[in-house]
């Protein structure tokens, strides 16, 4: 054999000594992570350990845990409820949504932005004030942002000085309207807007936010539960036979979906349905004031209450705090709240609440 011909079967034969190491999967085979393209399996053991480790602070209103600490003063924006002005924008990013009568039998929104971080969504269609919702944003220590509003209410935000942003007063700089709808369902603002507005009119804005009290793993109180109903389709007649909010309980996800007669009420800056993880409906006094249709809501009395939980029906009753706040509570103690949103509704006590309220037992 000559030279060239023995140093080309040497060759050959390293080779495939080689290949055949490198396939044989051998104990002493190494593997270089190099070689991955960087795609590693995922250790499964410090990924539930991950999972599991609670994040360090929890929002005041809707007990779910954040990285960094909720301290922003609440935001409570008067929010139309028109047919004209649905679907809103911004909802499902609220801790807390109120539902109240305005005039002529359709309601108005309060959506409390606390924890919020999405500051720049937009949030509307923003609509005028009342005294009642003044009420009801006071009990937060919220800034007001509102269109305008009833006699009573310019009155007491003036003489009170309260801390409000009007679009038509004192802060239109804070509020744009969109060329997609007519006046005046067509005002908008947002979270970062608002807070500037806060800034410059001197508001205090590290006022501490109220809290509610939360049951951290998820299930309702045991001497609670223990007199619930089931309840899992959820009907509320505030006034109009031709306007009706319903939720659907979604086991699965934990949420009641909402609706309007019958259709999915969307946030139209996600196209998600707004939804919530409490419900509570509340009765208490409504009056007529004048022949406009204003009306007064009694909200320092306290009376008769539901609490729908996972599927559940709960009886319980809601009071005036001394620390301001509206508070439910079941045999004398405050109730807890299931983390997440929390959607409340007050409708008259003539009749009574359980003809305003309906649901059906599985």
């Amino acid at each position: 054999m000559n030279r060239r011909l023995r140093v080309w079967v040497s060759i050959s034969i390293v080779s495939i000594f080689l290949i055949l190491s490198a396939c044989s999967g051998g104990k002493d085979a190494k593997i270089d992570p190099s070689a991955t393209n960087g795609v590693t399996e995922p250790n499964e053991t410090s990924s539930n350990v991950a999972e599991q480790t609670p994040l360090p602070f929890t929002a005041p209103l809707t007990g779910l845990g954040r990285e960094k600490e909720a301290l922003d003063r609440p935001m409570a924006i008067m929010i139309n409820n028109f047919s004209a002005a649905r679907p809103q924008s911004g909802l499902t990013g609220a801790d807390v949504i109120w539902e109240v009568l305005a005039e002529g039998g359709i309601t108005r929104l309060v959506a409390i932005f606390q924890s919020t971080d999405a500051l720049t969504n937009t949030i509307g269609p923003v609509r005028s004030n009342r005294a009642y919702l003044i009420d009801i944003a006071d009990s937060y220590g919220a800034v007001m942002a509102h269109a305008g509003g009833s006699p009573e209410a310019y009155s007491i935000l003036k003489n009170q000085k309260k801390p409000y942003l009007d679009e038509i007063s004192n802060a239109g700089t804070y509020f744009w309207r969109s060329k997609d709808r007519r006046a005046p369902h067509n005002l908008y603002t947002d979270l970062e807007k608002l807070r500037l507005g806060a800034d410059k009119r001197g508001y205090t804005k590290d006022q501490p936010s109220p809290k509610y009290i939360f049951n951290p793993d998820g299930t309702i109180t045991g001497s609670v539960e223990a007199t619930a109903e089931s309840a899992t389709d959820i009907s509320i007649k505030f006034l109009m036979d031709g306007y009706k909010v319903g939720y659907l309980y979604d086991s699965t996800a934990g949420l009641y979906k909402r609706s309007i007669n019958g259709e999915p009420h969307i946030d139209l800056n996600n196209k998600e349905q707004l939804s919530a993880t409490n419900l509570v409906v509340f009765e208490a006094t409504h009056k007529t004031l004048d022949n406009v249709g204003r009306i007064s809501v009694d909200l320092e009395r306290g009376g008769s209450a539901y609490l729908f939980q996972k599927g559940k029906k709960i009886d319980i009753e809601w009071v005036r705090s001394p620390d301001g706040m509206i508070r439910f509570s079941k045999d004398g103690n405050e109730i807890s709240f299931l983390p997440g949103k929390t959607y409340i509704h007050v409708v008259p006590n003539q009749p009574t609440m359980s003809e305003h309220v309906t649901w059906v037992t599985n």
